[in-house]
């Protein structure tokens, strides 16, 4: 296992400048390899270009920015359009109302009008300027790999929406064309950039909860009306009719995946994925669509209600996610931290539990007290301007604000293919898995044993190296 005190007390150096882990002495792993292993099913393909873990590329003194897929990219456009060092070059969408508002947006922010693209495949022309440096792609789930990969080819850096890809095939597609191209590509897990799961990534950092063991997800959300309402083509009730297991494993994932250093320093190693048949959808469509011409009650749906996936790791710890957006109950994306020392958990109320008293929870002043110590120094920087602009209570602010942080200064970016890459690979294990009668499946190791030499995310000293 890593060495715990090693890592944090190099990851306080000052003088860092990346919140991305560095290279590792490789023989603190005393477990690196466990006995008892799960049948690999998926072979590694040979490595097209060079690694891309910390990749650091030239420092962009302004980053030119095209926008593809204006509904929830409606809300990057007014973030970049509030920071320093950018440029909305060119929007594309086929619905000119969105391109619109994304105007208007940008006048009331002092930016001039943007080049607007608004065929089919119009992205590909964005993807051909010579002055965009960075592809927004959020876009419907089926366009997330193509326009990903089409950029790379045409040299721009790439930032996905959540799920990157939605097989492992083109898992394996971005991660052998970003190692080919030497180009970011970087999916938009906002939930990393949370209050609550950053304070907890760095308690984790500083050894509050002792050794993390167990961790868990979650994306739990009543997605019923909109799936049959609001989605463009009703695209992702169209991936319900003909897919099982869990098509949305990220929000969960990410966060957690992070704070036990998946990709660097661990890996997930095999799962099993159980899901429940399908009633929310049938029994919303009788009860809400007996007059509607175009859906009927005898559509039928593959994805169950609730999915649960339990993954075992390299070094020995476990992970739970699970997937409901069909059912009647509250917002949760769980967010369960376990370790040695202590726990805490997100939903339905923030609480935390350490020893010496681990049978109940602390109080809420000592709550308080913990989370101010312990508040990840990026929100502490940007935190009071990420919540006056908003977009998810201000997560999707600092995500987009470290992106092009990064890009500007030619650090690592916090979350490099191989996360999205990794994260994204679920929707196609847990279907596998749910239709196996929950065999393992094994999980591909996509940094090509990369994870083995490097370090978790560390946490730094924000006010000594932010200087833009």
């Amino acid at each position: 296992m890593i060495n715990r005190r090693k890592f944090l007390k190099s990851s306080l150096v000052m003088g860092t400048v990346s919140i991305i882990g560095t290279k590792a002495n490789t023989n603190t792993h005393s477990k690196s390899e466990i006995s008892h292993q799960a049948p690999l099913e998926d072979t590694i393909p040979v490595r097209k270009g060079n690694s891309v873990m910390n990749l650091r590329c030239a420092p962009l003194e302004k980053v030119r920015i095209g926008v593809v897929g204006l509904g929830r990219g409606s809300g990057a456009v007014d973030a970049f359009s509030q920071m320093e060092g950018t440029e909305i070059v060119a929007l594309c969408d086929l619905l000119p109302d969105r391109i619109e508002n994304c105007q208007k947006i940008l006048k009331k922010n002092g930016r001039r009008e943007a080049v607007t693209y608004t065929k089919e495949e119009d992205w590909k022309k964005m993807c051909e300027r010579d002055d965009i440096d960075l592809i927004y792609n959020a876009t419907p789930w089926l366009l997330h790999t193509p326009i990903a990969l089409y950029a790379m080819d045409h040299g721009k850096h790439i930032a996905i929406e959540v799920p990157a890809a939605l097989t492992v095939k083109d898992c394996w597609a971005l991660v052998d064309k970003a190692e080919e191209k030497q180009l970011h590509c970087m999916m938009l897990e906002n939930c990393c950039y949370d209050f609550f799961e950053m304070a907890t990534l760095n308690m984790a950092r500083q050894d509050v909860f002792g050794e993390i063991i167990h961790a868990e997800g979650a994306y739990i959300h009543d997605l019923r009306r909109d799936k049959f309402n609001s989605y463009y083509k009703h695209w992702r009730l169209e991936y319900s009719k003909h897919h099982t297991g869990n098509p949305y494993p990220t929000h969960g994932l990410g966060p957690i995946a992070e704070i036990l250093g998946i990709n660097r320093g661990d890996r997930m190693e095999y799962l099993s994925s159980v899901s429940t048949d399908q009633f929310g959808l049938k029994l919303w469509a009788k009860n809400n669509l007996k007059d509607d011409g175009r859906i009927t009650e005898s559509e039928q749906y593959k994805l169950g209600d609730m999915n649960t996936t339990i993954i075992h790791t390299a070094m020995g710890k476990s992970i739970m996610i699970q997937h409901d957006t069909t059912s009647p109950r509250p917002y949760s994306r769980i967010h369960l931290v376990q370790g040695t020392k202590g726990i805490a958990i997100k939903y339905p109320d923030d609480k935390i539990a350490l020893e010496p008293s681990p049978h109940g929870f602390i109080s809420q002043s000592q709550k308080d007290e913990l989370l101010n110590k312990y508040g990840h120094p990026l929100y502490k920087y940007i935190g009071e301007k990420a919540r006056e602009v908003g977009g998810h209570g201000g997560m999707d602010f600092i995500m987009n604000w470290r992106l092009i942080y990064c890009l500007r200064n030619g650090f690592p970016l916090d979350q490099s293919v191989y996360d999205g890459a990794a994260w994204s690979s679920l929707v196609e294990l847990t279907e596998k898995s749910v239709l196996n009668k929950s065999q393992s499946v094994s999980v591909p190791d996509f940094t090509r044993g990369a994870w083995r030499e490097y370090t978790p995310i560390p946490i730094i000293d924000m006010k000594s190296v932010f200087h833009v």
